[in-house]
């Protein structure tokens, strides 16, 4: 009964999540201003270098087709398959990093809604390729995607909160080295991920590392009001 209940939380937050990216497709003009902005600080800070970064890398294929498969397939199937397994083996962590995720969906719709942002494959003029559309043949344009997906919720990258959830959560439960040393690695893989197809800037990341920040220490809070189920 609790199993059903957890898988249902989580699908009711994935809807809202998914819908609430679709619904925003219609600021464009603000999307591509965001951007733009994004482009603007990377550009003053000295850390504009994703185009040059993904140029360099085009070149190798395996790392291109790894990036892509890595987007599409095992974020979802690894984050999905951990949250599963920390159900059944680890229960007594559960609850806090369920309560980090919903934090953190809630916090990704705030930001979808209020700062709309082109991703960098959608940006002209900087050279950047879109590496699964062209490589994987897999189009953002086709109409199941766009029921789902807002092309234009570049922040806060979720891909990049996801990870660094559930690589901090592994690494801090792991009993072997070799698999904290793996858990420690895998945000700073998804991040690389995200930047060589070109879906979104390292900015784009570091504040999805934020939110996951920020949804651990609203986790925390909220343990302290049942501490004896929510604790990690």
């Amino acid at each position: 009964g609790d199993a059903g209940r957890q898988l249902g939380l989580f699908v009711l937050a994935d809807i809202c999540y998914e819908t609430v990216r679709g619904v925003a497709d219609g600021q464009r003009a603000e999307a591509y201003a965001n951007a733009a902005w994004v482009i603007d600080v990377e550009s003053a800070t000295g850390t504009f270098f994703e185009p040059d970064l993904q140029a360099a890398l085009l070149d190798f294929r395996w790392v291109v087709d790894v990036a892509n498969f890595s987007y599409m397939n095992p974020h979802f199937v690894l984050t999905t398959g951990f949250l599963v397994w920390l159900y059944l083996y680890r229960n007594e962590h559960f609850y806090f990093v369920r309560n980090m995720f919903m934090v953190a969906m809630a916090l990704a719709l705030v930001g979808y809604a209020l700062v709309p942002t082109a991703p960098p494959r959608l940006i002209e003029g900087y050279g950047f390729v879109d590496t699964i559309n062209q490589y994987a043949q897999v189009t953002h344009d086709s109409a199941l995607v766009k029921i789902f997906i807002n092309p234009y919720a570049a922040i806060p990258s979720m891909h990049c909160a996801f990870a660094l959830m559930i690589g901090a959560t592994g690494a801090l439960i792991a009993r072997h080295p070799i698999t904290r040393i793996f858990w420690c690695a895998y945000p700073l893989f998804v991040l690389s991920v995200v930047i060589v197809t070109a879906n979104h800037f390292w900015l784009d990341g570091a504040i999805g590392w934020m939110v996951a920040g920020a949804s651990a220490l609203a986790a925390a809070q909220l343990a302290r009001m049942r501490p004896a189920s929510w604790s990690f």
